[in-house]
Formats: C-alpha cells, structure tokens, sequence
C-alpha cells in the first residue's frame, strides 16, 4: 500500500558545478622534474626562478610529447554532475582517482539534469559523421515534460520502498541515470590534458573530438582551475595543438 508520507520535492537543474578543493600544481613543477635529467639535484633551483624564463623549455616538451614531468603536480576536483556524466568520465582512469557519494549508504536526494534551452537536441547524420542541431520550442517542451514527469515517478517509487523497509541499495535501482551525483575527482596535468583532449571540442585541437555536452561543460570547469594555476602549461597545450604529451 503506498504511503502518504511526503518525500522531499524533485528538483531540476541544467548546469554541473567543479570545484576546486585542493592543489599541489604550478608550472614551476614541470620546470624541476624536466631539468632533473641533465642537472641532479641542481634542478631545485628551479623552484625559486621565475617560470617565464623557461616558456621555451615547456613548449619543447609538449611538442616532443615529453610527457612525464607534467605529472608532478596535483590537482582535486568536486564535480556535482548526472550520473551518466560520471559513467563516461570513469572510462578514464590513467591519472585519475575517483571517490563518489554512495547510494547504498546515503538516501539519494531527487536532483535531475533536464537540458537547458541552448542544448541540442537533435542529431542530424549517421554514427561517425553527425552533427547535433538545436531543437525546436516543441521538441525542448517535450523533452523537459517528459524527463521530469519520468524522475517524479521513478523517485516516488524509490521513497515508497524505502518507506516499505527496502535497502538503499535495492531502492536506488529504480533511479535514472539523470539524476545528480557527486565525486571528488584527483589528477595530475597531463592526465587532465588527455581528458581535455577527449572531451571538449576546441578551435585549436589538431585532432576533433566530439564530446557529449554535458561532460564537456566539466571538462570547460576544470579547464579554467588548471589554466589559472599553470598558465605556461596551459598556453604550451594549447599551442601544440591540444594533445597530451
């Protein structure tokens, strides 16, 4: 018998959010990692020398796809995004570490992604040579009625088990993958540029890549921490075409 206890009311956003919450990166620390090789423990010298002195050294090693120094750095992410945003970003895992909110220990609070009005809708080709146009008034219209009337049922049905005495765990299989989850996400520089890579599209990239929207809007936050803390860096990846040493 279904309950007439009331559950909190579902709530619908379009945008992600990334913060960043702690970091070990500046481009001063490619600077003594690269110049170990060749100056030994000399290469500490670097950490009390102006990094613009050395633009030239970090484009080289982007261009020459040096890639190792561009890993002693740190950088901690908190993404509050869709579910399956998060499905898509776990595909990478060299240089990452992920921890994310549980729904076997937390009750799931009813958050859904419903696109904005400047997403695109509709996909316009075949697989592998497609494009994605925006829809029209009628389609946005459908799609935000039909996605939130699916998340109110599926989370009603969600709070009515676990009002029956059902486990998170079980519960929670009722959820779509629209709703928001959270995560502390952790990489170095270069594994964050193979994701940017791969999951933004950029005038300067020399390889397309073409990116569901939502992950990109991430991958656009997470950018914008990096370049303020590594800005040499930035500028030298950007330079070379967009491609992870």
């Amino acid at each position: 018998m279904k309950s007439d206890k009331a559950g909190p009311e579902p709530s619908f956003r379009s945008d992600v959010t990334v913060e960043l919450v702690k970091h070990s990166a500046s481009d001063t620390d490619v600077l003594w990692a690269a110049r170990v090789s060749t100056a030994g423990e000399q290469s500490l010298d670097e950490l009390t020398k102006d990094p613009e002195r050395s633009k030239g050294l970090l484009n080289y090693l982007m261009r020459d796809r040096h890639g190792s120094p561009f890993e002693h750095n740190s950088m901690t992410f908190f993404v509050t995004a869709p579910i399956f945003v998060f499905r898509e970003f776990m595909r990478h895992r060299v240089g990452w570490s992920y921890n994310e909110e549980s729904g076997r220990y937390r009750e799931l609070q009813p958050v859904f992604y419903v696109p904005g009005e400047d997403r695109k809708l509709v996909q316009r080709g075949r697989p592998g040579k497609y494009e994605f146009v925006h829809g029209t008034p009628e389609q946005h219209k459908t799609v935000t009625e039909a996605m939130e009337e699916s998340y109110r049922r599926s989370y009603a049905a969600y709070q009515e088990m676990l009002e029956a005495g059902v486990a998170r765990e079980v519960a929670r299989a009722t959820l779509p993958v629209g709703l928001f989850s959270s995560m502390y996400a952790t990489c170095n520089a270069r594994s964050l540029m193979h994701f940017l890579g791969l999951r933004t599209q950029h005038e300067l990239a020399k390889v397309p890549s073409f990116p569901q929207r939502e992950i990109e809007m991430v991958g656009e936050r997470m950018e914008e921490h990096w370049r303020l803390l590594m800005p040499l860096t930035h500028a030298a990846f950007n330079a070379n075409g967009r491609v992870a040493p």
